[in-house]
């Protein structure tokens, strides 16, 4: 017999989605029944009185979460570090020795708009 494939499960924002345990049917199916429960449908949500207490996920769900959430972190710390790098690199020009020169200039110079507006980096 081949062994049990446990579906490919997918985070959601909502509890809602997840199949439900009632935390007494935890205790009366057993370890087993709920981990039969996990390997059929992804995940179960143990609950407490209705409430959310905890959600069960399978080895493989919890890595493919704790994967996606540092794929995620890192992410997010390379936009950050190349943000970081436009705003130093738009900053060291400040450390020009004509920067206030420039931006005197720039200051003095009337705005030439050719009749159209332009607001931030776009050319």
């Amino acid at each position: 017999m081949a062994a049990a494939h446990a579906p490919e499960f997918q985070a959601s924002d909502t509890l809602d989605a997840l199949p439900r345990a009632p935390a007494t049917s935890v205790k009366t199916l057993g370890w087993r029944g709920v981990m039969q429960t996990v390997h059929r449908e992804g995940a179960v949500l143990v609950t407490n009185h209705d409430r959310p207490e905890a959600v069960i996920l399978s080895p493989e769900a919890y890595l493919a979460l704790a994967r996606a959430a540092r794929a995620g972190t890192r992410k997010d710390a390379d936009v950050l570090e190349a943000l970081r790098a436009r705003f130093d690199e738009r900053l060291a020009a400040l450390q020009d020795a004509d920067a206030g020169d420039r931006l005197r200039g720039v200051i003095d110079a009337p705005a030439k708009l050719h009749g159209k507006a332009r607001a931030g980096a776009g050319h």
